[in-house]
């Protein structure tokens, strides 16, 4: 061959396609308005779905499970993430950092009647009349979506209460105007296998911004993301210290934790374990933590674990 010849041309290998998230495909990001029936993103993801304040939307989570809720805006979410609080995350059956989906949801009708009933371990020891104290502040003039089977978690009187929206007219879903006709008359709801709304989740502590965020980064990132980890070869934090006074809210951060992670939760109270007996103590924490690692993913949480390891000096027993 020729110096001057021009070398043949190598064909071009065909560009691999990059797999991209549909738009409306969002991760579930914590609320900060704790409202049942709304959910937020970011103005610039509302416009790509064609989306206004105020809209319905359909959102589909995990289980064949899907709700509608009012659409507003927030400036400071990020395009890929949606908001919403625990009781609508139960509805969808999905935690925090789980993916779901915001379909348009049209014209929902204003129901004509809905039907809702309280779950019968929420109520016990309430007297007195739960469509005055509870229903009708909580739908009155708000225009609240109601699917059929969604559990919603009222606050007033003296304590919150979980009611299921039993029956509709029309259709699965629809508007809860003024003139819609709310019955609640009924035996009240058995909780079967329905998730309780008023476990303690994230937005039920307040104050605690900068210790949860460390928490979660520590606690929830391994458990939600364990490949991440073992890619890197990185090994996560296995244990975490809170310390503070007492009613500062240690115990209420773990099972908030646990809860939102869908992680088992073992309580282990420290002066409960202890015992006089050489070798008790060793062995009642050895079946902690076994049953433990039968369940895992779990988190064990000792309270008062000063009166397991206190100062050498001041210990009597094993």
């Amino acid at each position: 061959m020729a110096d001057n010849e021009p070398a043949p041309p190598v064909p071009a290998e065909p560009a691999k396609p990059v797999k991209k998230r549909s738009p409306n495909r969002l991760v579930v990001e914590e609320a900060l308005n704790d409202d049942n029936s709304v959910i937020s993103l970011s103005q610039a993801k509302m416009e790509e779905l064609n989306l206004f304040r105020g809209d319905n939307v359909l959102i589909k989570g995990k289980k064949r499970k899907d709700t509608v809720c009012i659409v507003l805006a927030d400036e400071n979410l990020d395009d890929s993430k949606i908001r919403m609080n625990k009781v609508v995350r139960k509805n969808l059956r999905v935690r925090l950092g789980d993916i779901i989906s915001v379909h348009a949801c049209g014209d929902v009708p204003y129901g004509k009647r809905i039907h809702v009933l309280p779950l019968d371990d929420t109520i016990e020891g309430i007297t007195g009349n739960l469509f005055d104290t509870y229903l009708k502040p909580y739908y009155l003039e708000a225009y609240r979506p109601a699917r059929q089977g969604d559990l919603f978690l009222v606050r007033g009187g003296f304590r919150p209460v979980e009611f299921k929206v039993v029956g509709v007219d029309p259709g699965e879903f629809v508007i809860v105007a003024p003139d819609t006709v709310i019955h609640c008359e009924g035996e009240p709801v058995k909780r079967e296998d329905e998730e309780r709304l008023d476990d303690v989740g994230y937005d039920d502590i307040g104050g605690c911004k900068k210790a949860m965020g460390q928490i979660r980064e520590m606690i929830e990132l391994p458990l939600r993301h364990p490949t991440l980890f073992k890619t890197l070869g990185v090994k996560p934090p296995r244990g975490v210290l809170l310390y503070g006074p007492p009613g500062s809210g240690k115990t209420l951060i773990a099972r908030a934790v646990a809860n939102e992670t869908g992680a088992f939760f073992f309580l282990i109270n420290g002066p409960e374990i202890m015992s006089k007996m050489a070798g008790e103590a060793e062995s009642n924490l050895r079946k902690a933590f076994e049953e433990a690692e039968k369940n895992s993913p779990a988190i064990i949480f000792i309270d008062e674990i000063d009166s397991i390891a206190p100062k050498r000096d001041k210990t009597s027993g094993e």
